[in-house]
């Protein structure tokens, strides 16, 4: 599994943990409990078992409550499976159980999947044992994540638009999917569409990002961010393996940098200019690992530089 194509996808819902309620309400159609708002959980699934367990990301919906803290409606368990793993059918269950536990609410699993061969696999029934005990993965697939060639509708959910040209990016739609979404890119701020255009190039395979690049019907397309450009481009023109193999640890480090961010903004965490620089110089990918389970936790952003990792 690549590790970059796998976390663009994971850091969708980070940006966005209601993408979560889109895909189960409008393509799987799953109803959903009333809630208040979403949030992003710690994804550690760990119980009393001495093996980690830790999903790919945990949505919790919640419901506010007069003089008590928000209570737990719905949780969503989000697995992003880019081939099969025959290890899934044992820790999937354990997921469900684990967090089910630890916030006393109903749990589901929904397991996001590119690949069509890959989303039938993951949508078999998981035999329990007990009796009638059958657990049936929710899987958004090519085949629940909608087409998206309207920019006018691109613009108006950005994520699942990022979702449908990852989905359906080998189809013959392709191009004018990523045409639709660098449409609707075009009229956020420069940052932030730059951010969604390097999770597109992540976790997309190079070559079939080579191709779609090819049919972008603007030929004066340039990358939306500085880092894409500096790191992404640099590295094909140089067309070295060294180089390529730096860029995309740098582009890893990156991307996981940003993700810290994302969680702290989510739970409403100051994150002052000072701070993101900090996090954007360190280019240990371990420690950026470390700081981005801790910040589901943190007080504050200070807080996380003070944590022994």
């Amino acid at each position: 599994m690549a590790l970059a194509e796998h976390e663009a996808l994971v850091r969708l819902f980070c940006e966005r943990p209601d993408l979560a309620a889109d895909l189960l309400t409008r393509s799987l159609r799953v109803e959903l409990p009333d809630y208040d708002y979403a949030g992003l959980e710690s994804a550690d699934l760990t119980q009393v078992t001495p093996a980690e367990r830790r999903a790919d990301s945990v949505v919790v919906f919640r419901r506010k409550r007069p003089e008590a803290d928000p209570q737990p409606v719905l949780a969503v368990i989000v697995e992003v499976q880019r081939r099969q793993d025959a290890g899934k059918l044992w820790s999937w269950p354990m997921y469900l159980v684990s967090l089910r536990t630890r916030l006393e609410c109903p749990v589901i699993l929904l397991v996001v999947c590119p690949e069509a061969s890959v989303a039938r696999w993951c949508a078999r029934p998981i035999e329990l044992g007990h009796p009638g005990l059958v657990l049936k993965p929710l899987v958004a697939g090519p085949n629940e994540v909608p087409v998206i060639t309207d920019p006018g509708q691109a613009a108006e959910d950005i994520e699942l638009a990022v979702l449908s040209v990852i989905h359906h990016a080998d189809t013959p739609q392709g191009p004018e999917i990523l045409d639709a979404l660098f449409t609707a890119l075009h009229n956020l701020d420069r940052d932030q569409a730059g951010m969604y255009a390097d999770m597109v190039r992540a976790a997309l395979p190079g070559e079939i990002w080579d191709h779609l690049e090819k049919h972008l019907k603007t030929e004066s397309y340039e990358y939306l961010s500085d880092w894409a450009r500096e790191n992404i481009a640099k590295g094909r023109a140089e067309g070295q393996a060294q180089g390529k193999a730096e860029g995309k640890a740098e582009g890893m480090a990156v991307a996981k940098a940003e993700a810290i961010m994302t969680v702290l903004a989510a739970r409403d965490i100051q994150v002052p200019d000072e701070f993101k620089a900090k996090i954007r110089k360190c280019h240990d990918l371990d420690r950026l690992d470390a700081w981005i389970q801790a910040a589901v936790t943190v007080e504050s952003s200070d807080a996380l530089l003070d944590e022994e990792l």
